[in-house]
């Protein structure tokens, strides 16, 4: 992999702040992300809290690049593995506490456990979270959604840090949700959030929270090696309706496949690299756009550089 920062005869890891934390070299990502694809990271940094991980920011070299690594759900690492730091957020940031209909969590709670805790209070309106593949930063992020809720309806306001380790609080119209994004700079890094439902009881909320389990395992291949929705949909149209339209059902290069399931899902059949999928993920754009004339967007999150390759 090549980077600024990794154009320097001393190796990345001696050049960072020390911390509280672990910090780890060409730590394996494949094993963290969904696909079960990609190279390491340079350095990997799991911060012991806050704190820490706002002092590592403020001393980290201004030429190192810095990202964030979540679950590793809508997520493709590519082959070549990721320049500079990986910041992965571990259990310091995974807190859940809920305060009549407030529901306070760090930005590395898994989406389910906190549709689950919101269940177990007897809060509804964040159901919708248990069909959420990541955790909360990432939610955050991407204004995530389904089954006709989104963040956006729900965030009552958010903690970042800058690329510095400056702590900015935002309420939710600060944050500038839009259809899969919020209009954060890239490089901020969510660590807390404030959600807000209302009153409901708990057993009308876990039959809710069963439904939407039962329509994903019905529509989607949960059990299998795989990134989630793979494209936005355009507005007003269905982005797996195109691709079927398109005849990519159960298109495949290498052990790379559009899912025969659900045509917005590419899955990962044992032995895919990172260039085989992204190739699928590239050729369905182009048929897609060959017989509709609409340019899909990528949903999935792409990082890292091709193997032997430069960053993209």
């Amino acid at each position: 992999m090549s980077s600024p920062a990794a154009q320097h005869d001393t190796p990345l890891i001696d050049r960072l702040p020390a911390v509280r934390g672990r910090l780890s070299a060409n730590a394996p990502l494949a094993k963290v992300t969904w696909f079960g694809v990609g190279g390491p990271a340079e350095v990997l940094f799991k911060p012991a809290d806050a704190d820490d991980l706002a002092h590592f920011l403020a001393n980290t070299p201004g030429d190192v690049p810095v990202t964030v690594l979540g679950v590793g759900s809508n997520l493709l690492v590519r082959d070549g593995g990721v320049p500079g730091v990986v910041i992965r957020l571990g259990r310091a940031f995974a807190g859940i506490e809920v305060i009549n209909a407030d529901i306070l969590c760090g930005a590395g709670a898994l989406d389910g456990n906190v549709a689950r805790a919101a269940m177990e209070a007897a809060v509804t309106g964040v159901e919708f979270l248990s069909g959420v593949p990541g955790t909360i930063g990432g939610a955050l992020r991407m204004n995530a959604g389904a089954y006709g809720v989104e963040m956006s309806d729900v965030v009552v306001k958010a903690v970042a840090l800058d690329a510095h380790g400056g702590r900015h609080e935002l309420v939710s119209d600060d944050l500038g949700f839009e259809y899969r994004k919020s209009i954060i700079p890239e490089d901020w890094i969510f660590i807390h959030a404030h959600l807000r439902g209302h009153a409901g009881h708990a057993d009308d909320i876990q039959a809710r929270m069963d439904d939407i389990k039962r329509a994903r395992e019905d529509s989607q291949p949960l059990r299998t090696a795989t990134g989630g929705s793979t494209f936005k949909n355009p507005q007003g149209l269905k982005a797996w309706k195109l691709i079927d339209q398109a005849g990519c059902r159960g298109l495949r290069v290498g052990a790379a496949q559009v899912s025969e399931k659900h045509c917005n899902f590419l899955i990962n059949h044992g032995g895919a690299t990172a260039a085989d999928i992204e190739a699928l993920g590239e050729e369905v754009r182009r048929r897609v756009k060959e017989t509709s004339g609409i340019e899909l967007v990528w949903e999935i999150r792409r990082i890292g550089v091709p193997a032997g390759g430069e960053t993209r």
